[in-house]
């Protein structure tokens, strides 16, 4: 809002009012204003939730420290939201079909977790919200982002292209604008892979049925990377610090592919109008660091289910309308293998109990955090026992943020390792 206001009073020469027009003051008001708000807001959404006696409900796994966290405060995503989308509806340009994608992902994510919530906390259910409720909702928001990236005429890219001059040395340019369902590909020199290539088989109907593919993908996406973000909500501060490091990624990634002369550096395609998106992940990285001077061990409020599946949700949504989905299974590897193991520790342990009768554990207890929180040899049968003393809290996080940080550099250095 405040860019329209300013570009007005631009027009008037007013002094300073073009300084609004630059991304990166922009991106920076967003930043400081997210930490602002975050922390303002902060302590009297925590006061008001612990006057509503909104706590955590713990049930007693074995894990030290445990029983300390009872009592509280959750649903303290809200605080999150609110940080994202004021500076965001202030700062930045709200005609951009991009911004207009993750306003409607943050609110959307955040409705479906807040009922979870909800329902966990003031309807005394444990389960919180049905399973296919859930997923219903991640379906319909990857749907959205698939449709309005086919149909919007401002979801455009314009693809690289290599040109060998008379002496002899290589140029990167860009072709005209195109609306295309071609996304990065870490390691590949030529990096640019179109779904439209798995569907020769089918050329009468190709065009229709790669949109539908590209749907498909963002319904995937938009579910994994919700659920392994709300897996890894598990510790204090793990979550949030580790979506603040992909969040400066996904900001580096988009500055880059919205700017033609880096894009034509780094032989990536060229998506005009997503430098918008820097402003967003500005916010988002703001709000996520904010959020942990209450949540960083030891918690004085959880995010809850209202800001894990929006965190992840606008992680996988952001990927997917700059075209860097391929980059996630290595920018969220710390989700990912939260995930992995999850599965792996379910799956075994069904086969054990199908093949033996009883059922046998790979690790100690998933999601993999857990498994370093857990005493070893302490009556649990799982394949791996180590580390046998159980590691702290605080230890844990810090470390698996380390590899976040490892990864996020590796997923940006792969634009030019190839």
């Amino acid at each position: 809002m405040l860019y329209y206001l300013f570009d007005y009073l631009n027009k008037l020469d007013f002094p300073g009012a073009r300084m609004f027009h630059y991304i990166s003051f922009r991106s920076a008001i967003a930043l400081v204003l997210s930490l602002f708000i975050t922390t303002w807001i902060g302590r009297r959404i925590i006061a008001r939730l612990q006057q509503m006696q909104i706590g955590e409900t713990i049930r007693n796994l074995g894990l030290e420290g445990q029983m300390s966290k009872k009592g509280t405060p959750t649903m303290g995503g809200v605080i999150i939201i609110i940080a994202i989308l004021i500076p965001t509806l202030l700062m930045a340009k709200l005609h951009n079909t991009y911004i207009i994608l993750m306003l409607i992902t943050t609110v959307w994510m955040g409705s479906i977790g807040f009922l979870d919530d909800y329902i966990k906390v003031f309807r005394k259910n444990k389960n919180g919200l049905s399973g296919r409720f859930k997923i219903f909702g991640q379906i319909g928001l990857g749907v959205i982002v698939g449709v309005t990236l086919y149909l919007s005429p401002n979801a455009v890219m314009r693809e690289n292209v290599e040109v060998i001059k008379n002496n002899g040395i290589t140029e990167v340019i860009h072709s005209p604008e195109v609306k295309s369902t071609q996304t990065t590909v870490p390691f590949f020199k030529n990096n640019n892979f179109d779904y439209r290539s798995l569907l020769s088989f089918m050329p009468n109907h190709r065009t229709a049925g790669t949109w539908i593919l590209f749907v498909l993908v963002a319904i995937f996406i938009v579910t994994a990377v919700s659920n392994g973000t709300n897996l890894t909500d598990g510790l204090d501060g793990l979550a949030a610090g580790s979506s603040a490091i992909i969040g400066v990624a996904l900001g580096i990634l988009a500055y880059v592919s919205s700017h033609l002369e880096y894009a034509a550096y780094l032989n990536i395609m060229h998506i005009p109008g997503c430098e918008e998106l820097t402003v967003f992940a500005s916010a988002f990285i703001g709000a996520t660091i904010g959020f942990l001077w209450y949540n960083a061990f030891p918690a004085q409020v959880f995010m809850g289910d209202t800001g894990s599946l929006t965190l992840g949700g606008i992680i996988g949504v952001f990927a997917i309308v700059i075209h860097k989905e391929l980059l996630l299974p290595i920018l969220c590897g710390v989700f990912l293998v939260e995930s992995i193991s999850v599965i792996m520790q379910v799956s075994y342990f069904k086969y054990t109990k199908r093949k033996y009768g009883e059922g046998r554990r790979i690790f100690k207890m998933t999601p993999l955090h857990h498994h370093f929180q857990k005493t070893g040899n302490a009556g649990i049968e799982a394949l791996i026992q180590k580390p046998l003393a159980p590691v702290p809290e605080s230890k844990i996080v810090v470390r698996f943020w380390l590899i976040g940080i490892i990864l996020a550099v590796l997923a940006i250095a792969t634009l030019k390792m190839r």
